[in-house]
């Protein structure tokens, strides 16, 4: 069994990685998401704005000016769920702040072979793996150094980023709003 430790117990590599830090959000919708307030708001019709001021995007704006890069890779359904709809539309907010989201059709994912769990890559050194629950709820991630699983997460974002399309584009092709 995988050691699995809370996500906040993580959080230093957000800190301490040197040059990227990759993302690949595999699932449908994300309980974090459904709790807020902000969802529920999308839900109702309201397009969610930017908030630059929230940790997330003064994080991500820090490390961009130093020269460090947010990249991630969302895989949504046709059509998308609310929760990737919701993603999309706050997406284009975490684009403000400076992380190069993309986003590419699951059909595709599924010819491309990738993973069915989401990740986050640092420096292609360190794979954070997630674990979720049935209802989407965060229970941890798994810290894996292991040289074939890094590479793994690597090939697979190299195949995903290849395929993906900018956020922008793809919320243009894909409307987001209720």
């Amino acid at each position: 069994m995988p050691e699995i430790v809370p996500f906040a117990e993580a959080g230093y590599l957000f800190a301490d990685f040197k040059h990227t830090a990759f993302r690949l959000e595999t699932r449908r919708g994300y309980a974090s998401d459904r709790a807020g307030a902000r969802y529920q708001a999308f839900l109702s019709g309201q397009l969610p704005q930017y908030e630059p001021d929230v940790a997330w995007n003064v994080n991500v704006r820090a490390a961009v000016a130093a020269g460090r890069r947010f990249e991630r890779v969302r895989i949504v359904d046709d059509p998308p769920t609310d929760g990737q709809r919701f993603l999309l539309a706050t997406g284009l907010g975490n684009v403000e702040a400076g992380e190069d989201i993309r986003n590419i059709w699951r059909a595709d994912a599924v010819r491309l072979g990738l993973p069915e769990f989401d990740f986050w890559l640092f420096d292609s050194k360190i794979l954070a793996r997630f674990h979720f629950d049935a209802d989407d709820r965060t229970l941890g991630v798994e810290l894996i150094t292991d040289p074939a699983e890094v590479l793994a997460a690597c090939q697979a974002r190299d195949a995903a980023w290849h395929f993906a399309a900018p956020t922008r584009d793809f919320a243009a092709r894909v409307p987001s709003g209720v």
